[in-house]
């Protein structure tokens, strides 16, 4: 090991130790007992599980840290916030102690529970996502706190980072253009991007403008055999339709195994007392789905240390893909789904050093700065450029002959054709929509298709479909 790599690890060592001798000291302070263990989580963030001692009795807190670059259009105080004001209303959510200045992070309890991992998509690509019979009855459950959480009069979460959204247009746009500004603020022009977010504010519902507080990323709860015991993560919680949130639940599912989504929908409008809005909810899981984007394109960007940059890039492709096919069900748009993996370009030279990073990268020794899950998201950059080596000449001449047949004439390379379609895309009305959601599905698809790698099976969680919703049963017993 050289001097300098030496360096680096004694850096990262002591970047580590210094977190954790500052989160002991405020436990400790704040709360009291002892601290026995901490322990880093695999999340986009920073996240430690702290586990103490206090007059023999073990307990256990979650301290919730900052993202090293901006993705989300809030702040880490809005997230603390927004838990503690569902709490004083009496849902089910952890008890927050406070807010740490170094690391900047906010401590809350540790809720026990018959865990279930919000999920990345390469996270639930390695392990699946399964469901229970105890975590079925525990979602419908969730169900009803969703429900109760609607209720709850929206002026009771304005402040610093929340206004009332007056109007139609503001309660459906308010929170994606949030989101989107990040995107216009990094000068990124996406012309996949670009399209989403142009149907969206043409196409938003005339007929809702009555705005409540909605969780931003329904569907995370922690259940304890088959109640909830608590529900989780609101970092993007913000002021819109109350339909958005049945649209998460929607566009999470099957990453997250989420069951029969129809029953929770049915469940849903008979506590909250309001009949489902199809075309509504069909909507919003286009701006959910589309607005999932932003934070991974961002991330794949970034030059920070850390992170998972696999795992962005696989979101940007498949929740994209994703919500094409959402759009295309409303636009009534056959997609063509008949892509197959051309026979893989096979370079020896690129195989022997992809091998050969890959196999340094295993034999990296694991510590507390470096645990095994991080090594293993490293360990993910070889496998995504062995599939780009054999497959990326085939992406990118797809993609050079779609953009050409669109276009009229042929770009120069891939990088002038993304901004040759977004300069026809700033300027596309509705009637290049039906054209637009085929030729992005189409790279999205390859994309995916790509990542998963040859042998992949059809039940793939990259390749897994949104279920249709504008025709799904209403009546059916739940």
């Amino acid at each position: 090991m050289t001097g300098n790599q030496d360096s680096i690890n004694e850096e990262m060592a002591a970047a580590d130790q210094a977190e954790r001798d500052a989160i002991t000291q405020w436990i400790e302070d704040k709360i009291g007992g002892s601290v026995d263990e901490i322990e880093r989580v695999r999340r986009w963030r920073p996240i430690w599980h702290v586990h103490t001692t206090n007059d023999g009795k073990r307990r256990s807190f979650i301290v919730k840290g900052l993202r090293a670059w901006d993705s989300i259009p809030f702040s880490l105080d809005h997230e603390m916030q927004m838990t503690q004001l569902l709490e004083k209303h009496g849902l089910p959510v952890p008890h927050i102690h406070g807010m740490m200045e170094f690391p900047k992070a906010f401590v809350m309890d540790w809720v026990e529970s018959d865990t279930r991992d919000a999920g990345l998509v390469q996270q639930s690509i390695e392990l699946g996502s399964s469901l229970s019979p105890e975590r079925w009855t525990a979602s419908l459950e969730y169900m009803e706190w969703l429900a109760k959480a609607h209720k709850i009069p929206a002026t009771e979460f304005c402040g610093a980072e929340l206004t009332l959204p007056e109007g139609a247009e503001n309660v459906a746009l308010n929170y994606y253009n949030r989101y989107y500004k990040m995107l216009e603020d990094r000068d990124v022009r996406d012309p996949m991007m670009m399209f989403f977010t142009n149907w969206i504010r043409r196409n938003y519902p005339r007929h809702r403008d009555q705005p409540c507080f909605v969780t931003g990323d329904c569907g995370q709860f922690l259940h304890k055999d088959d109640r909830v015991v608590s529900m989780i993560d609101f970092e993007v919680g913000h002021l819109s339709d109350h339909f958005y949130d049945l649209a998460c639940y929607r566009g999470r599912h099957p990453v997250e195994n989420m069951g029969d989504v129809p029953a929770l929908y049915r469940h849903y409008a008979k506590h909250y007392g309001e009949p489902l809005d199809l075309p509504v909810i069909a909507f919003y899981t286009v701006l959910f789905l589309s607005k999932a984007i932003i934070a991974p394109l961002l991330a794949v960007l970034e030059k920070h240390p850390g992170g998972d940059w696999v795992e962005g890039m696989f979101q940007v492709s498949f929740i994209g893909r994703r919500g094409l096919e959402a759009l295309a069900e409303i636009l009534d748009v056959e997609l063509d789904d008949n892509i197959a993996l051309p026979q893989a370009h096979v370079s020896p030279l690129q195989e022997l050093a992809i091998d050969k990073l890959a196999q340094e990268i295993n034999r990296l020794p694991t510590s507390r700065a470096l645990p095994d899950w991080q090594r293993g998201v490293l360990g993910s950059l070889p496998v995504f450029l062995r599939n780009m080596a054999r497959y990326g000449a085939w992406m990118e001449a797809e993609d050079m002959a779609d953009a050409t047949a669109l276009l009229g004439e042929t770009p120069a390379d891939l990088a002038a054709a993304d901004t040759m379609l977004a300069d026809f895309v700033e300027q596309a009305g509705p009637e290049h929509d039906a054209a637009l959601t085929r030729l992005f599905y189409r790279r999205t698809l390859r994309q995916c298709l790509a990542f998963a790698g040859e042998g992949a099976p059809e039940d793939h969680l990259l390749l897994m479909k949104v279920d249709p919703i504008l025709n799904m049963e209403l009546e059916a017993a739940e």
